[in-house]
């Protein structure tokens, strides 16, 4: 159902984030990759890569980058400045164990069906001491910021996802965040699948989040700075 929903919405993905963020996801996206704290040059896999934002802000970041998604739609849609992409599922990576520096992931989480067996191919396919970067929804803590979040995202961003791409698909997206494991929760189960020093980072006031992580085999990173 999430393949066939991101095949349908592929064409116009893009313009309906910028609408329905105001343009915020791509800062999101970078902030993200700056949390993976690697050496330019590092080769980074963009776990379900949609139509390659991420991938295009790894190349310009001096990173090598590959990016994997389920959906081909997304794939077709794709302009990843030049990085391969593949299609495949995330609970079966097709590379070799210790491929990659770092894996980074935007707005994924959620649509994951086990979300533990695609942590644990991620800790598979990083080399010992790499690095991830999980990017997702949130739910602001102020009161008065969650309740205009939620009037946006639950009622005027279905209406614009109707009028542009497909409304079954933007009244799922709003909901599909009840699927999102709660914080202490979901760095438990980074840390199960074989991560040190999983930490936790709310965006713009808690609209967004970012989970990272070290892979075991080499010393914890501490967590970075506050910006």
């Amino acid at each position: 159902m999430v393949r066939s929903m991101f095949d349908t919405i592929a064409p116009r993905y893009d313009l309906v984030n910028r609408l329905m963020t105001f343009g915020l996801d791509r800062g999101w996206r970078r902030h993200a990759i700056r949390m993976l704290r690697l050496a330019p040059g590092s080769t980074v896999l963009d776990l379900a890569c949609g139509t390659g934002d991420l991938a295009r802000e790894l190349r310009a970041g001096g990173h090598r980058s590959v990016g994997v998604d389920l959906s081909i739609g997304m794939l077709a849609a794709a302009r990843p400045g030049g990085a391969p992409l593949l299609q495949a599922d995330a609970e079966e990576l097709p590379f070799r164990s210790g491929s990659f520096d770092g894996i980074v992931s935007g707005f994924a989480v959620r649509n994951f069906a086990d979300l533990a067996r695609v942590l644990a191919e991620c800790a598979r396919v990083l080399r010992p001491g790499g690095r991830i970067a999980l990017l997702d929804v949130d739910t602001p803590q102020s009161v008065l910021l969650r309740a205009g979040h939620h009037l946006w995202f639950t009622s005027v961003v279905p209406r614009l996802g109707a009028a542009i791409s497909d409304g079954d698909a933007y009244r799922y997206l709003p909901r599909s965040v009840e699927y999102l494991p709660p914080r202490d929760e979901l760095l438990a189960i980074v840390s199960g699948a074989g991560f040190l020093s999983a930490s936790h980072r709310r965006l713009s006031g808690g609209i967004t989040q970012v989970v990272t992580a070290t892979r075991s085999g080499a010393p914890g990173l501490a967590p970075p700075a506050a910006p």
